[in-house]
């Protein structure tokens, strides 16, 4: 039963893919759409297979700030959620101006943050950052304030110390919720890189995906542009199921929503 349901986990989704690309592929040929205006995923995947390497290149670019800032936020964003939960006035006083970091659209701040920090690398990394922070930090905080409240009573009662109240119930209960942040944030950090990487418009040795984009738009290189965006796209797709296997070994003997999968 179980494999069964694995198989049909994967073989649904990609039969409804095969299904809308084969479908595709009639619609371009029967009305004989330019590639100019809509290759059809033949002509992107001749694409894909003939700029594959040099693609390749810019997308480990474009991958190293994004897990940079994946990384980042993940430390940053639980350290400050942290914070939150132990100091409600710290809380009440940092917390609106996260969110206003996170409500401004990081294609406005770029150029700033490009032009006040010098290091490109660097630059992308903080742009991303801004980008993927937030979920981690509003999820986090969420949890860690979700702890049962009979079961706080019953750790004072027992003496238990503000460390080991953090540590063996407050930590476990925050666990869900900042995998459930990560998630969001993988996505979100590699949007951050790519955007960022859109604003700074620079070629060179370092060259992310997102240049190697507006080049072929430039030169009307259509296909090759769709097969950027399939390995962005692939790349997110992979982030998040790294990301979702993590969470189910780390939460799968102890936390229903990781049972479930396992059992149900």
């Amino acid at each position: 039963m179980r494999g069964r349901r694995r198989f049909w986990r994967v073989a649904a989704p990609v039969a409804v893919g095969a299904v809308l690309l084969a479908l595709w592929q009639a619609i371009v040929g029967i009305e004989d759409v330019p590639a100019y205006i809509l290759p059809g995923p033949v002509a992107i995947a001749g694409a894909l297979w003939s700029d594959g390497p040099s693609l390749a290149g810019s997308l480990l670019v474009t991958l190293r700030i994004t897990l940079a800032a994946l990384a980042a936020a993940a430390v940053f964003g639980g350290g400050i959620a942290l914070l939150f939960s132990l100091s409600r006035i710290l809380a009440l006083s940092l917390f609106p101006y996260a969110v206003i970091l996170q409500v401004t659209p990081i294609v406005a701040i770029a150029p700033l943050i490009i032009i006040w920090v010098q290091q490109p690398f660097l630059a992308l990394l903080v742009c991303a950052w801004i980008v993927a922070f937030f979920p981690i930090v509003s999820n986090t905080t969420i949890g860690l304030n979700s702890a049962d409240r009979n079961l706080l009573a019953l750790f004072r009662l027992y003496g238990a110390t503000p460390a080991q109240t953090l540590r063996y119930l407050k930590l476990p209960t925050a666990l869900p919720y900042f995998f459930a942040g990560l998630r969001i944030s993988g996505g979100l950090a590699l949007i951050g890189a790519v955007v960022a990487e859109f604003v700074a418009g620079t070629g060179g040795t370092e060259t992310g995906l997102a240049f190697r984009i507006l080049e072929a738009g430039y030169r009307l290189a259509i296909p090759r542009l769709f097969a950027a965006l399939f390995l962005l796209s692939a790349t997110g797709i992979a982030i998040y199921l790294v990301i979702d296997l993590f969470a189910r070994l780390a939460l799968r003997h102890w936390h229903e929503s990781a049972i479930e999968e396992e059992e149900g």
